[in-house]
């Protein structure tokens, strides 16, 4: 007998980092910075509920409550917000992701990462996927970039739509990791065997746990636009390419 699908509703969004590489003058999260007039955090929150999403966990860490504080002011109809301190959020960010375990259950979910601006489109599609199993989806970009965005970026390598390595520091690859999930249950137990097995606290240290075992596969985005902002510069990339398409 065949086992009805439901879209997933569910979202992780990882927010405790300190984001060393923006260099803010006033120490403050990177995600409460401003992307023409609207704070980053926001924007990832809000891509979100667009995509379908009806409760979010936000992981936080860095300036806890100022974060949550944003992320409650600007509450969106229909959409629950719940929220986890991560006491180690100095860490990479698998103890992040891991954190929220407890919170989101059986139930399959999004993992997003607070700096990352995507189109809702990428989410909307992925939430919508049937996937079987305990597998897992990864957005990625298929599209050449230049030498100086790859070298910055998470990369993957690819059997079909299986992956099969993870890294930066892949030098054979196929696409690049635009930090869109949606995961199995799964997840966390491979973030957790990457830390205790591996010593390894980097979230594609799970990822790449379940690539070995074949549970994560790609979502091609096509030509939908996404950035992860780690720095000044990229924020500045990320306004003008808004501006661009705002403008179209």
């Amino acid at each position: 007998m065949s086992t009805a699908f439901h879209p997933v509703r569910r979202a992780v969004i990882l927010a405790a980092g300190n984001g060393d590489r923006f260099h803010s003058p006033a120490r403050d999260s990177k995600l409460l910075q401003p992307l023409l007039g609207r704070p980053i955090l926001l924007r990832t929150i809000a891509a979100a509920a667009d995509a379908g999403v009806e409760h979010i966990t936000l992981v936080l860490g860095y300036q806890a409550a100022r974060v949550q504080a944003l992320a409650e002011r600007a509450a969106l109809p229909r959409l629950r917000l719940s929220f986890v301190f991560n006491p180690l959020w100095q860490l990479e960010n698998g103890v992040s992701a891991l954190a929220a375990r407890d919170l989101v259950g059986d139930d399959r979910f999004a993992l997003l990462m607070g700096d990352h601006v995507f189109e809702p489109g990428i989410l909307a599609r992925m939430l919508a996927e049937p996937v079987a199993g305990d597998r897992s989806l990864l957005a990625i970009d298929t599209r050449p970039v230049p030498q100086a965005i790859a070298d910055e970026a998470t990369k993957v390598r690819l059997a079909g739509t299986r992956i099969v390595a993870i890294g930066k520091d892949l030098r054979d690859y196929d696409a690049l990791d635009t930090g869109v999930f949606v995961c199995a249950p799964s997840l966390f137990d491979a973030l957790e065997a990457a830390q205790q097995q591996d010593g390894d606290t980097t979230l594609s240290g799970g990822i790449r746990r379940l690539a070995q075992s074949g549970l994560m596969h790609g979502f091609d985005i096509g030509d939908a636009g996404w950035c992860d902002i780690d720095t000044a510069a990229d924020l500045a990339a990320a306004e003008s390419a808004l501006a661009v398409n705002n403008a179209a």
